[in-house]
């Protein structure tokens, strides 16, 4: 069976292989690691806005690339878990979104490889492809153009805890800085060393549909609380209001995020270097073994 996501990367490969490009190539001119251009091209990722429109400009497709993009309906047939069905119908219509988040980064704002080094904790092999299928399906309507109004308040242990190794970490903060841009989305940050900050006691999302019906969402374990009582929406948006005022603007977080961003680059050169330090090492270690191992051939001296 085709996939829309096959068909788009059988696309990108024609247009790579007409531009006398490799794989690797490509990537450095996006720039993002091959192996993401590998998986686009099988059909075996489903490529992100921005991914589509670096492509169009470093092969000059005119905007092929992006228009295909916004047309494929990439998530037709994902499934959702039963409790979180109901949120997800939601997020299909929700005209305004405002969330508070703690410690790992809202589903919103997801990379790939985020979701998937989280849900791997819990999860494995085809399991994992689903709930991270499943999860980027909720972003796309959030990061078209034109899309519904998205406010989130991070508290500072979402940039913190890390997802997977700081590579993941690092693309991570990339992917704030480039979504904060767009009109419809604004990312502030509620930083560590603010005690005096009200912060909710969990995270939590105020949801607004188109009927004017407004909802409050949170969740435990494997289960979603849906609220939609006026008083209680009240109580929770204005303690909202006043975390959003109190907090970094988000011009403020744009440096806080790109810190820990830079923070995890540079932790993972530090990693690289050790890694071909360490294989270095090895390599010595074992090109002294193989000379102490080999057999001596003794020769007799002839007598006199």
């Amino acid at each position: 069976m085709t996939t829309n996501a096959m068909l788009f990367g059988e696309l990108l490969r024609h247009y790579r292989e007409g531009a006398l490009l490799t794989q690797e190539a490509l990537a450095k001119a996006i720039p993002c690691d091959r192996s993401l251009v590998a998986r686009v091209e099988s059909g075996t990722r489903v490529p992100q806005e921005p991914f589509a429109k670096m492509c169009d400009e470093v092969l000059r497709t005119g905007g092929a690339l992006t228009r295909l993009w916004g047309r494929v309906d990439w998530y037709a047939q994902v499934e959702h878990p039963d409790w979180f069905k109901r949120r997800a119908e939601m997020d299909a219509e929700a005209v305004s979104l405002w969330e508070y988040q703690e410690r790992v980064m809202p589903g919103m704002l997801q990379t790939p490889d985020y979701a998937h080094a989280l849900f791997s904790r819990v999860a494995s092999g085809r399991e994992v492809e689903e709930r991270v299928r499943a999860r980027l399906s909720r972003q796309q309507r959030f990061l078209t153009e034109g899309g519904p109004l998205y406010v989130v308040v991070l508290d500072e242990s979402c940039l913190r805890h890390v997802v997977g190794n700081a590579a993941i970490m690092r693309d991570q903060c990339a992917h704030l800085l480039e979504v904060g841009r767009r009109a419809n989305i604004r990312i502030q940050v509620a930083p560590a060393d603010f005690p005096e900050l009200l912060r909710p006691n969990v995270s939590m999302s105020l949801i607004e549909l188109p009927d004017g019906h407004r909802w409050v969402y949170s969740e435990s374990v494997d289960h979603g609380h849906f609220n939609d009582d006026p008083t209680v929406f009240t109580g929770h948006s204005r303690t909202y209001d006043v975390l959003r005022a109190d907090a970094l603007s988000a011009r403020e977080s744009v440096v806080l995020i790109s810190g820990a961003m830079e923070g995890y680059g540079h932790h993972e050169q530090v990693r690289t270097r050790r890694g071909e330090l360490d294989q270095k090492q090895l390599q010595r270690r074992e090109r002294r073994q193989l000379h102490r191992s080999r057999h001596r051939v003794r020769f007799r001296r002839p007598r006199p």
